[in-house]
C-alpha cells in the first residue's frame, strides 16, 4: 500500500489552468466513483479549492503509480496531458503525509497561516467519506493532519498577526479602542475588502455598524448579512458624528470624506477621538484630515507596514510549525510501518498455524488407524520443521547466490542466527 498526493496549485499553475482541473460539489460523487474504479486505487479524497486541486490516495504498491492517475485526471477533465503534466506534482508516503499536514496548517497557502484552508480540508474529507474514502490508512492520515493543524495553531503564532488589509484595519482598531463592543463603526463601500472588514468586526462583537454605499441594494445585502444599518453616501455627513471608527474602501475617483466634514463631526462629538482608515486607491478621505486634532488617519501604506511586520512574525512562527509537522510526520510513518509489520506478522503466523493444524490432523488420523505413536510423532516433527523452514531456506540460498550480503545479514538476524 502506498499513500500518494497528486495535485496542482497556485505555485505551479495559473488560474486559467487551475480552474479547468477543479471538481465542483455537484460532480464530486461521480468523480470519486470514477477515481475509485481505477484498478490500483484503494481509497481517495479530493480537495478542490480556488488555489489547489489535490487527490490524496491509497494505492497498491507499484512503480510510477502517478502515471495512470495523471491520465485519469486529464481524461476526466478532457485536457491534453502534455499541457498539464509540467504543472502537476506527486508525492509518496512520507512526503505525501507531510504535504497534507502543511496544507491543513496553512503552511502551503498563498497567504501564510490563513485559517480557512483547515475547514476546506475537513470538508473535502467529509464529502469524500460518504462511501468513498475506502482505506483506513488514508482516514488516519487526515485525522492526524487535523490534530497537527490544531497543534500548530495552539503552539505557534502563525495565525495571530494580520496579513490582509481588512484584518489589519480591524487589528488597528482593536489597538486604539480597548473594547470594540461599545464603539460605532461606519463602513464606506460594500466591496470585498469592506465585506471582510465587516465580518472581522462582527467576530469581535462590534454591536453597531453602519454601511454606506453608492449602490443601496448592495449595501443592503451586506448590512443584512452582518447585522448593520444601511445608508446612502449622501447621508455620511449627517451620520459621521456617531462614528468612532470609519473604514472606507470605494472606487470613487474623488475623496468622499473631506476635512470640513470631519471638522464638523469632531465638533459635534466634543472632540472625542475618531479613527479613520482609508483603504481606497485613489483615496476616499482627504489627507488633510490627518492634521486635525483627535482625528487619527491611516492609509494603505500605513496598513502595508503593519502587514509586512506581521508577515515577518508569521515567517518566524512557520519555522516552529515546520518542526511540528516534521515530528508528527515521523510519528505517523512509524505507526504506518508498525501497522504494515503487524499485518505481515499476522499473515506469517496464520501460515504457520495452518501448517501445524494440517499436519496435526494427519498425525491424529494415523494414530486413530493404529500407527505407531513414536513414528507418527517423529514424522510430524520432521514434516512441520521442513514446512516452516522451507521459505526462509530458499531466501537464504537466493541471497547467497546473488551475493547480497546485506539481505543475507537481515535474514540471519530475523531468524535469530546473528
Amino acid at each position: 500500500m502506498t499513500l500518494l498526493a497528486l495535485g496542482i496549485n497556485h505555485k505551479t499553475a495559473p488560474v486559467s489552468l487551475r480552474e479547468r482541473v477543479t471538481f465542483s460539489p455537484d460532480t464530486l460523487d461521480r468523480a470519486l466513483d470514477s477515481l475509485l474504479a481505477q484498478p490500483m486505487v484503494q481509497g481517495g479524497v479530493v480537495l478542490s479549492t480556488c488555489n489547489r486541486t489535490e487527490l490524496y490516495l491509497s494505492v497498491e504498491q507499484q512503480e510510477n503509480p502517478h502515471d495512470a492517475l495523471i491520465r485519469w485526471l486529464c481524461d476526466y477533465h478532457k485536457l491534453d496531458e502534455a499541457q498539464v503534466r509540467h504543472s502537476l506534482y506527486w508525492l509518496q508516503d512520507n512526503e505525501a503525509v507531510s504535504h497534507l499536514m502543511r496544507v491543513a496548517s496553512g503552511l502551503d497557502s498563498m497567504i501564510l497561516g490563513e485559517p480557512q484552508i483547515l475547514g476546506q480540508v475537513k470538508k473535502a474529507f467529509a464529502d469524500s467519506s460518504r462511501g468513498h474514502v475506502g482505506a483506513s490508512e488514508l482516514e488516519r492520515m487526515f485525522q492526524k493532519s487535523f490534530s497537527v493543524a490544531k497543534r500548530v495553531r495552539t503552539e505557534t503564532d502563525i495565525g495571530a498577526s494580520a496579513v490582509s488589509v481588512a484584518f489589519a484595519a480591524c487589528t488597528l482598531a482593536r489597538q486604539i479602542f480597548e473594547s470594540l463592543s461599545e464603539v460605532t463603526v461606519l463602513l464606506v463601500g460594500a466591496g470585498e475588502t469592506i465585506e471582510l472588514a465587516a465580518r472581522h468586526l462582527r467576530e469581535h462583537q462590534v454591536r453597531k455598524m453602519i454601511i454606506a454605499n453608492r449602490t443601496r441594494e448592495r449595501g443592503r445585502l451586506l448590512a443584512a448579512e452582518v447585522g448593520a444599518e444601511e445608508i446612502g453616501l449622501p447621508d455620511i455627513d449627517a451620520r459621521l458624528p456617531q462614528a468612532d471608527i470609519i473604514i472606507s474602501s470605494t472606487a470613487s475617483p474623488l475623496p468622499i470624506i473631506g476635512k470640513g466634514m470631519v471638522e464638523r463631526a469632531l465638533k459635534a462629538r466634543r472632540n472625542q477621538p475618531m479613527l479613520l482608515v482609508d483603504i481606497a486607491v485613489p483615496r476616499d478621505i482627504e489627507p488633510e484630515v490627518g492634521k486635525l486634532a483627535n482625528a487619527y488617519l491611516y492609509g494603505v501604506d500605513d496598513l502595508q507596514a503593519i502587514i509586512q511586520h506581521n508577515m515577518a512574525q508569521r515567517q518566524a512562527a512557520a519555522v516552529q510549525a515546520e518542526t511540528i509537522v516534521a515530528q508528527e510526520t515521523g510519528e505517523f510513518m512509524a505507526w504506518l510501518r508498525a501497522r504494515n509489520a503487524a499485518q505481515s506478522i499476522r499473515e506469517y503466523r496464520g501460515k504457520a498455524e495452518a501448517a501445524r493444524d494440517e499436519l496435526t490432523a494427519k498425525a491424529m488420523a494415523s494414530l486413530q488407524q493404529g500407527a505407531d505413536a513414536q513414528t507418527v510423532l517423529q514424522e510430524l516433527a520432521w514434516k512441520l520443521t521442513n514446512r516452516l523452514i522451507h521459505a526462509p531456506t530458499k531466501s537464504l540460498q537466493q541471497a547467497a547466490r546473488d551475493g547480497n550480503d546485506e539481505r543475507l545479514h537481515i535474514l540471519r538476524s530475523s531468524l535469530g542466527l546473528d
